[in-house]
């Protein structure tokens, strides 16, 4: 079935996460805010050769009525959530990727009380390391019994949606592992179909 999509967020990480949503599943609609109409104006222009219908909202509730998937990658400057748990709707998958340090956040505690499960792709650092679920705890939610890792959803040991009507969250800070194992697959990839160019020497890092 086609998911309505809703975004919170308009940079880089907002827009690649809908090409990545569109070239896995259809999508019937999707609906962006950000705090700036140029912002918002921007990101429907990066994404105008995708088919999918797209338009900008006023505000964050708006976003968030209908939606089926809603992505959250854009943690307020100020740190106040950007999210709040009152605007879920039954049935809702939620991802939050913005908020990934103590001191960011991007939803607010009664998201993380209202989500049945929160799946975490790292359930040590998303647990004592991210703003979100470290305000959670302080205004006591408990979410212990229903954080599972995202490994564990994958090799099917626990249900990632225990009915339709569930609320899921998907919480991730991200993993030198998973980019690590994507880069060693593309360069698989990009040889097996000699694509891209070897270079001859090593690339220097870039140092901060």
């Amino acid at each position: 079935m086609p998911l309505r999509v809703g975004v919170l967020g308009s940079g880089f990480e907002a827009r690649h996460h809908v090409r990545a949503l569109a070239a896995a599943r259809e999508l019937s609609a999707v609906t962006v805010f950000s705090p700036r109409p140029t912002s918002r104006a921007k990101f429907l222009e990066s994404l105008a050769d995708l088919a999918q219908p797209m338009t900008a909202a006023d505000s964050a509730p708006e976003v968030l009525a209908g939606a089926d998937l809603v992505l959250c990658a854009a943690r307020s400057r100020d740190e106040r959530p950007v999210l709040r748990g009152a605007w879920l709707e039954p049935g809702m998958t939620v991802v939050s990727i913005g908020s990934t340090l103590p001191e960011q956040r991007e939803l607010d505690a009664e998201a993380i009380a209202r989500a049945e499960v929160i799946v975490a792709d790292q359930v040590d650092e998303v647990t004592h390391d991210t703003g979100d679920i470290i305000a959670a705890k302080q205004a006591g939610v408990d979410f212990a019994e229903k954080l599972v890792s995202l490994g564990d959803v994958v090799a099917g040991r626990v249900t990632g949606r225990p009915s339709p009507e569930a609320i899921v969250l998907y919480k991730s800070v991200g993993a030198a592992l998973q980019d690590l194992a994507v880069a060693a697959m593309c360069a698989r990839r990009a040889a097996e179909r000699r694509a891209g160019t070897l270079l001859p020497v090593t690339i220097s890092p870039v140092r901060k």
